[in-house]
């Protein structure tokens, strides 16, 4: 990014550990405003940690992460939530017990200062198959129903910025599109934008900027053109 450009998003130097193995190694990145920046990489690179770092899952042991100028890390998680800054695990994590209307209603809170304003019927526009299924128990939905609730009910908090975890993992090939349509349509709607994405081919279609990771770090950064013409980065760093 040019240094003219003033990030939403600012990460520097960010380290972690789980227990004595030292799993962030200095990770250092920016974000602007509208921006989608997938952080790439194979299994163990570390691209879940740093999102789990920067939402306070897992205590940073140095570095900075800062949303809007404002200082975010050491800050409990529903801190972090509150300043702006949403987050969808891989995991997805839906209130099983609840309605699809019900986890929806549960992700609500005002926005933060200078942030896009989304309503639930805007999610079913998105996602019709959730309005069809809107009065049904959560733990009720197939795998790709229930990470198209966990990113509405995010989105619903009215964040900056928001990190997303593996969309697309173990989708249909119908519902993975309509994931990353949506995810451009935040882009659009000027919300930030941190993907970790195994899909390679999902990654670029869908980002302003491409980070791969190794070792805890982030060893290349630039567009998804610049990554597609550098073979010898993809043969290191991301071919399996």
């Amino acid at each position: 990014m040019s240094g003219a450009i003033q990030p939403l998003l600012h990460v520097d130097g960010l380290h972690a550990h789980y227990g004595k193995s030292h799993v962030l190694r200095g990770v250092t990145l920016q974000v602007g405003r509208g921006e989608v920046v997938s952080l790439l990489g194979r299994n163990g690179s570390g691209r879940s940690t740093t999102l789990k770092a920067m939402m306070g899952l897992v205590p940073p042991s140095a570095g900075r992460v800062e949303l809007g100028g404002r200082a975010l890390a050491g800050a409990p998680p529903h801190a972090i939530c509150r300043a702006g800054l949403a987050y969808v695990p891989e995991e997805r994590e839906v209130f099983a017990n609840l309605t699809v209307d019900e986890n929806l209603r549960m992700g609500q809170q005002p926005p933060v200062a200078g942030a896009v304003r989304w309503s639930i019927p805007q999610m079913f526009d998105w996602f019709p198959r959730l309005k069809e299924r809107r009065g049904t128990k959560a733990g009720s939905l197939s795998g790709g129903e229930q990470q198209m609730l966990t990113i509405c009910r995010s989105l619903l908090g009215n964040p900056l910025a928001i990190l997303i975890d593996e969309p697309t993992e173990g989708l249909a090939p119908k519902i993975v599109a309509q994931v990353a349509e949506c995810i451009q349509d935040m882009r659009r709607q000027g919300v930030s934008v941190v993907l970790v994405e195994q899909k390679l081919a999902i990654a670029l279609k869908v980002s302003t900027r491409v980070c791969v990771m190794g070792h805890g770090h982030i060893v290349f950064e630039g567009s998804p053109a610049q990554l597609l013409a550098d073979r010898e980065m993809q043969q290191q760093w991301l071919a399996v």
